[in-house]
């Protein structure tokens, strides 16, 4: 069958090959799940894997098959299956366990290894293909009423957990009413984020660099929060203007630049989440000393968050349903740059690389 995949260390080695079809068989005890791929979609991790700034082969395999955000349909399961079944809508978590306490609890998420394994991104295989075959344990059934929102349930899993950790960490505090939240990053996990956090009932201000009227100012205008062009009122200036600060931030620029910014930006008792990865040398001169005086005596708090579980699909999932009955149509518009057929994958990267407009690039891999 075909599929879309790397050769790991090469830069701009993407390409398009016949790989073996998995069989329900391949996974024991019963517990397989076959998926037709109806959608694969991308994301800046499988162009900084193009760019071999990461990623590696599995074992005994010298390419990788990239795509880590699936949409499908289910074509068979195995006998010990009950939670889905041939026909239902489906998909798939990334990271796979490793032997650490946090793999063998359901957390792979949180694992404390240092080699970790997620599918098309490192050590397994992806999703862009024809078809998979995975344990039904990393199988997330999607609402047939969700299906036109189909590839966004992974990156939504992602800003899911991300909002879910700064109150799970919060509850250090025993009382924590957030009012302000800051996103930082109009991309697709800085509009999801702003969803989640707009259902939490939260003043949101989500932040870009370009100045609208464009896509992203009128998908945060929709959701009821507040776009901000950081190149026409700063974060600082914003807090002046606001005459608080946040009580969160969740950064999601892609820059460490911002990330530190964050740091500087947060009030008492507030919380961080960095989502951005920053997988340059770039290095910035931060206010060291005034960043520990206040985090020190204001209690504030920095969460990284990476990836997700079952759990945060299944939460997320929750989310775009309620978002889709709060803000009908909203979501849709993330979905901006589709490409019909594996065939065309030179196509799917020119556009994650070169559109720097598009939210949501994602490719048509086959009908139902």
């Amino acid at each position: 069958m075909k599929a879309v995949a790397v050769k790991p260390g090469t830069p701009n080695s993407v390409h398009i090959r016949e790989v073996p079809e998995p069989k329900l068989s391949d996974i024991p005890n019963g517990r397989g799940v076959k998926v037709k791929v109806l959608k694969v979609g991308v994301d800046a991790t499988d162009r900084e894997i193009n760019e071999a700034l990461y990623g590696n082969a599995p074992d005994g395999d010298d390419y990788l098959v990239i795509g880590h955000e699936c949409f499908g349909v289910v074509e068979e399961v195995g006998e010990h299956v009950k939670h889905v079944e041939p026909g239902d809508y489906v998909t798939c978590t990334v990271r796979r366990p490793g032997g650490s306490i946090y793999d063998n609890i359901g957390r792979s998420d949180i694992t404390s290894e240092e080699v970790y394994y997620e599918r098309g991104i490192n050590l397994l295989h992806g999703f862009m293909t024809e078809c998979f075959v995975d344990d039904a344990e990393f199988i997330v059934k999607m609402p047939l009423k969700l299906k036109h929102l189909h590839v966004l349930a992974e990156p939504m899993s992602c800003a899911a957990k991300a909002v879910q950790q700064a109150y799970d960490a919060q509850r250090r505090l025993q009382v924590w009413e957030p009012k302000v939240a800051f996103v930082m990053g109009a991309g697709q996990i800085g509009l999801l984020a702003t969803l989640i956090l707009r259902l939490r009932g939260l003043e949101v201000y989500t932040m870009a660099r370009s100045p609208g009227p464009h896509l992203k100012q009128e998908i945060v205008d929709s959701l009821g929060a507040k776009f901000i062009s950081t190149s026409e009122t700063t974060p600082e200036e914003l807090t002046e203007q606001l005459g608080k600060r946040p009580d969160i931030i969740v950064e999601c620029t892609g820059s460490s630049k911002m990330a530190f910014k964050s740091m500087e930006l947060i009030g008492h008792n507030g919380v961080v989440v960095w989502t951005s990865i920053t997988g340059s040398d770039n290095t910035v001169e931060i206010p060291a000393d005034a960043i520990n005086l206040h985090w020190v005596l204001g209690n504030k708090l920095l969460v990284g968050s990476v990836n997700a579980n079952f759990r945060h699909f299944e939460l997320g999932i929750q989310d775009l349903a309620l978002g889709e009955l709060s803000y009908p149509g909203v979501l849709e518009k993330i979905l901006t740059n589709p490409v019909d057929g594996l065939d065309n994958y030179q196509e799917m990267m020119r556009l994650l690389v070169e559109e720097k407009d598009a939210l949501k690039v994602f490719i048509n891999v086959a009908d139902e």
